[in-house]
């Protein structure tokens, strides 16, 4: 699918979706590596989550909507998402008990991303990747203050952000016993993102956005009554994948 804003003909410019897409990786990633230096394996562990939904929804957002390809913003969510996931793993910091699950979570919730970039550049034109990092920024705030100070913001208010899904829907995938995820949270990113693109394709009538938020209040609500399914404590979590890692490294000495 390939999207334009009216009177929109210039071919995409890659440079800034390169940066973009070094930044939206770069970013999180450092913010893994500085909790890590604090030696905080728990809190590394439920850092994972959050740092992981901040990269796809900067790329697959502010990238659909600055190239007015959903493609584009889609791939770069992708990219974004599969390499943190494998620097994480790398790093030792989580393990991947489900990677089925994983792929599965990284590409519910870039589809999410991407398509809501791909609306905004339809609805705003050249304005819209500035709506889009605007809504990053606030998203990736809130998701870091819960991090640092859980009792901060209410629950009800944590859970209307699709960021917030998305962090949900990685870490039960990333942590969960066997392949467990969250069929709350994925529900709510793939019912949200068909919502957003019904929007995008009627444009620029304006009735589906009815059906849009009313999804997004909808599936809002389901995730906050149905929480995620029990996971392993952070620094089990944590443990575990070290000593699967030293296993492994013994096992090809």
């Amino acid at each position: 699918m390939t999207t334009k804003s009216p009177g929109q003909s210039s071919p995409v410019r890659l440079l800034p979706l390169v940066l973009l897409g070094l930044a939206g990786f770069v970013a999180p990633l450092g913010t893994l590596l500085a909790a890590f230096d604090r030696d905080d394996p728990a809190g590394l562990v439920n850092l994972v989550g959050p740092m992981i939904a901040v990269s796809l929804m900067a790329t697959g957002m502010v990238g659909a909507a600055m190239s007015a390809r959903f493609r584009i913003g889609l791939s770069l969510a992708l990219m974004s998402g599969g390499a943190m996931v494998a620097a994480v793993y790398a790093l030792g910091i989580a393990p991947i008990s489900g990677p089925a699950s994983v792929l599965l979570a990284l590409a519910v919730g870039s589809v999410s991303f991407a398509a809501r970039g791909a609306l905004f550049a339809r609805s705003a034109g050249a304005r819209g990747w500035w709506i889009a990092g605007f809504i990053v920024g606030g998203e990736a705030a809130m998701l870091i203050t819960a991090y640092v100070s859980p009792k901060a913001l209410p629950d009800w208010l944590i859970v209307l952000l699709p960021a917030q899904w998305t962090s949900i829907a990685v870490k039960t995938a990333l942590l969960g016993i066997e392949s467990r995820i969250s069929v709350a949270a994925l529900a709510a990113l793939g019912g949200t993102a068909a919502a957003t693109l019904l929007v995008w394709w009627l444009w620029p009538r304006r009735w589906p956005y009815t059906v849009m938020f009313t999804t997004w209040l909808g599936f809002s609500a389901l995730v906050y009554h149905q929480p995620a399914p029990p996971l392993p404590p952070a620094d089990q979590a944590s443990s575990l994948h070290t000593a699967e890692r030293v296993r492994a490294n013994s096992t090809r000495a």
